[in-house]
């Protein structure tokens, strides 16, 4: 006898009764879209229709429609930004600094996320998470209050140390090549505790068998953090350095702008901190206009271009 095959239904029915009767059913999942759409229209979307402004001559009294179209088919502000040397100075500061933070402060977290794993005290566990999390609550000027008290050239404590040991006062914030070791350890140090959340639940969600697994092979803690940790945090691992090289050439604005002084502006000065400068204060709107639309084009590019490279190599990417 043949069996008779039941059609299953379709999980999403089709056709407007359908429709309907889906939306009927689900319609609070919208609800709860509709105001995170409408932020992003609002906030995020609607501002773009000023980008114009790099293209055109900016004027205070006409709208962005009726503003003429700067020389040179509109990339006028381009190539005059690109031939500003404070420009390039902040373009190679940013690039410089953001790479650094890359190669120094991104890891930090995964070894921080790899060495809390393997603590097997709790409440000690607790007590070291706990410290390590609240410098990211902490604003970059009072960070910066901290690093003037501890490495000021004559009243800071360290230097203070060094002095009453026989040394040299080290120009920690007033050297060139200091400042930068300074800056880099203060944003690692602020960031490192907050970024190893996502690792720790990444580990969490690690098979435990597999360590049982392993245990029973004979292997040590180091073979088990290599062999399963890492790579079962993998993913997290790569999807997190895609992000952060989306955003290679952007910088926030109140980290370098208080870790800033005269002395050190040749490698102080950053983009956000070049267009608060040239664009807010010396009212240069379309010309740092162009110069944010260059460095979100280009903050674009290295986030597709790390996502397609990390699609080839097998990884899951972020789409």
């Amino acid at each position: 006898m043949r069996e008779k095959i039941k059609k299953q239904k379709p999980l999403v029915p089709v056709g407007k009764t359908g429709a309907k009767s889906y939306l009927k059913r689900y319609w609070q999942l919208y609800a709860l879209l509709a105001l995170p759409i409408i932020y992003l229209i609002v906030f995020k979307y609607a501002p773009m229709i000023y980008i114009q402004i790099a293209f055109k001559k900016y004027s205070i009294v006409k709208s962005v429609w009726e503003m003429p179209l700067a020389k040179k088919y509109g990339f006028e502000y381009f190539i005059k930004a690109f031939s500003n040397n404070d420009f390039r100075y902040a373009l190679r500061n940013t690039l410089t600094l953001n790479l650094l933070d890359l190669l120094i402060g991104f890891p930090a977290p995964i070894i921080f996320a790899l060495i809390l794993n393997e603590l097997c005290f709790k409440k000690f566990k607790r007590v070291v998470q706990t410290i390590a999390y609240m410098p990211h609550f902490l604003s970059w000027v009072i960070i910066y209050s901290l690093a003037l008290q501890l490495f000021a050239p004559n009243a800071g404590l360290v230097n203070m140390i060094i002095k009453n040991l026989g040394g040299e006062a080290i120009p920690f914030l007033n050297d060139a090549k200091h400042w930068i070791g300074t800056y880099i350890g203060f944003g690692v140090w602020q960031n490192f505790g907050w970024g190893s959340i996502v690792y720790l639940a990444s580990i969490a969600g690690i098979n435990p068998e597999l360590y049982e697994a392993a245990a029973v092979d004979g292997a040590g803690r180091f073979r088990k953090m290599w062999h399963i940790t890492l790579p079962g945090i993998k993913p997290t691992i790569v999807v997190l350095l895609i992000m952060n090289l989306g955003n290679i050439l952007g910088s926030s604005f109140d980290r370098p702008f208080a870790f800033q002084n005269n002395l050190v502006m040749k490698v102080a000065d950053v983009i956000s901190t070049y267009v608060y400068r040239v664009g807010i204060r010396g009212l240069q709107f379309s010309l740092t206009t162009a110069v944010g639309l260059f460095q979100s084009l280009v903050g674009v590019f290295f986030l597709l271009m790390a996502n397609w490279i990390s699609r080839k190599l097998g990884e899951r990417g972020i789409w």
